[in-house]
């Protein structure tokens, strides 16, 4: 059969410069000439020489100069697109083919609640499900971006819309004030969200898009303005749940994160009030990742536990 499109004419005259794209491909995940540069070896001006031979062979700018950064015009957003994903599916092919019949590493990304609260406690049984998966843990503090080429699997927060990878809803989530037994005994619950206010509360920074904290929590429920009594505030919110079940104060449940922690008894669930919030927790796989059995098996493991617990009654959500 003869050849069609773009094989007829040949791949060579068609991408006169595949250098040229693994190193375009390289700024663009980068956002910079200087990165890019660090990681491929070669200089900077190199670099710059090769993204110049691509506007000029497609007689347009791939990315706009500005002051002290760049950034990528349409046109180089597409290309990229399409680049990163072809790189993706060739990278994954020559690691399958050069490691063999060996154990699967695969790279979850997550943030660092998530990960210390969700997915650390339930490895023994991943191990158990999924035995041939080795897993690398990528702890980051904002939902994690799929342009480094590592990352197999991502859990995010949020709308479950994102332009880099394909999402699959892994569970819901609703929002409630907590503590230590305790606090409780020793102070008394809270019998009202005015009373909640005057309590020691226990604030952390916002680490994710849609993360809500105190404030946003009483607007949330209609409460407010309201001034706040902050006893004690903290950069991660591992640390303000930790401070929670140490006795400091009330800190805000993100119930699926705390669910263990209430199971066990280390902290309580105030019944003053609720809020379940509109965003969700997501399995994303980046576009242009094979699904393979390992990466499905993850994913799986990932929605089982929520899957289980909503067939058990043991729902956060309330009834």
């Amino acid at each position: 059969m003869k050849p069609t499109g773009a094989r007829t004419k040949g791949y060579r005259r068609l991408i006169p410069s595949v250098t040229a794209l693994v190193e375009f491909e390289a700024v663009a995940r980068h956002g910079s000439f200087t990165l890019a540069a660090d990681e491929l070896g070669v200089t900077q001006a190199a670099v710059s020489r090769q993204v110049k031979f691509l506007e000029e062979t497609l007689g347009t700018r791939l990315f706009n100069r500005l002051h002290r950064s760049i950034e990528l015009t349409q046109e180089g957003e597409a290309l990229y697109l399409v680049v990163a994903e072809s790189m993706q599916k060739i990278a994954g092919v020559f690691d399958r083919l050069s490691s063999g019949p060996v154990q699967q590493e695969l790279v979850l990304a997550a943030t660092s609640a998530f990960s210390h609260f969700r997915l650390l406690p339930r490895l023994a049984s991943l191990k158990k499900t999924q035995p041939d998966i080795q897993l690398r843990i990528s702890t980051q503090m904002f939902n994690a971006d799929l342009r480094p080429r590592e990352i197999d699997v991502a859990v995010r927060f949020g709308n479950g819309r994102w332009g880099d990878g394909s999402a699959t809803l892994l569970f819901d989530e609703e929002v409630f004030p907590v503590c230590s037994r305790e606090w409780v005994e020793s102070r008394g619950a809270p019998a009202s969200l005015q009373e909640l206010a005057n309590a020691a509360l226990i604030e952390s920074d916002s680490t994710s898009e849609g993360w809500m904290g105190w404030e946003a929590w009483f607007h949330a429920l209609g409460f407010g303005p309201v001034r706040l009594n902050f006893a004690l505030r903290c950069s991660l919110y591992t640390d303000a749940i930790e401070a929670a079940r140490y006795g400091q104060g009330i800190a805000l449940g993100w119930g699926r994160l705390v669910h263990d922690l209430i199971e066990a008894g280390e902290l309580i669930r105030l019944p003053v009030a609720s809020f379940k919030v509109s965003d969700s927790y997501y399995v994303v796989v980046p576009h242009g990742r094979t699904l393979t059995p390992a990466i499905e098996g993850l994913v799986d493991w990932l929605r089982q536990d929520s899957i289980q617990r909503e067939a058990a009654g043991l729902s956060h959500n309330p009834k």
